[in-house]
């Protein structure tokens, strides 16, 4: 099952039934600042709504408690990796930890290939996933799927082919729903970008629900997922003709 959705996830995540959701997995927008891309292309526009919405409206501090609250009414049980940027991690811990209860392990991305910078600054070269669990499914299946750094290149092709600023490693995202997540179940991602989560879902046979509120994003997500969708029944087909 696949339902994909083009739309404010503060309000279509209410029309999804209580504890029906076995995981999410989802990277909403981080903490940053507007700036003008000077640039009138689709994408450009889709980047600058993106930034003028963070600096103006509700996400300036990434994401409100009131959608954290349907993450886990829809949850079985708290299952949930959410990726964030250090700014946004006390939020996380008060909420999950400090009101729910919740045990967490906090998993980095570390990007081999960071751009320098010239700005004395530290180098922008990781990001934070948050695990918060209160009786979810955590079962590594290999010692290297047990670790809790991923020392992994930013992929240009990707960031380029899918115009996403913030895309995620496949390879990540598919280790992550395979740690906390079975085959058959679904998993929920109301900020999916360009799909990432999706398409994960669809290589491991799990459920997915998808939102997205950016037409143009949206736009890709489901061109990837149908495409992994596509692939999967034809690899399927050849090794069922392969075995008969």
């Amino acid at each position: 099952m696949i339902e994909l959705h083009n739309g404010d996830a503060y309000k279509l995540i209410k029309n999804i039934s209580d504890n029906s959701v076995d995981l999410i997995v989802t990277d909403p927008p981080y903490l940053i600042e507007s700036t003008d891309t000077g640039s009138k292309s689709k994408l450009a526009k889709s980047i600058q709504k993106m930034n003028d919405q963070l600096a103006a409206g509700i996400l300036t501090t990434g994401i409100n408690d009131a959608i954290l609250e349907d993450f886990v009414r829809v949850l079985k049980k708290i299952n949930i990796y959410i990726w964030c940027n250090h700014k946004q991690i006390p939020q996380y811990l008060n909420f999950f930890v400090g009101k729910y209860g919740c045990k967490f392990d906090i998993l980095i991305w570390n990007k081999t290939n960071a751009t320098p910078l010239f700005n004395n600054k530290y180098l922008t070269d990781k990001e934070y996933c948050l695990y918060f669990r209160r009786g979810g499914y955590c079962n590594p299946m290999s010692y290297e799927a047990a670790k809790t750094v991923f020392y992994q290149p930013i992929n240009a092709k990707d960031k380029k082919k899918f115009k996403h600023p913030t895309i995620k490693p496949l390879n990540i995202i598919e280790t992550l729903i395979e740690n906390s997540s079975k085959e058959g179940e679904t998993v929920l991602d109301p900020f999916m970008g360009s799909g990432t989560t999706g398409v994960a879902c669809k290589n491991h046979n799990r459920n997915f629900i998808g939102i997205e509120l950016d037409s143009y994003f949206y736009a890709i997500a489901e061109t990837r997922i149908e495409k992994a969708i596509y692939e999967k029944k034809y690899i399927q087909g050849e090794l069922f003709r392969e075995e008969a």
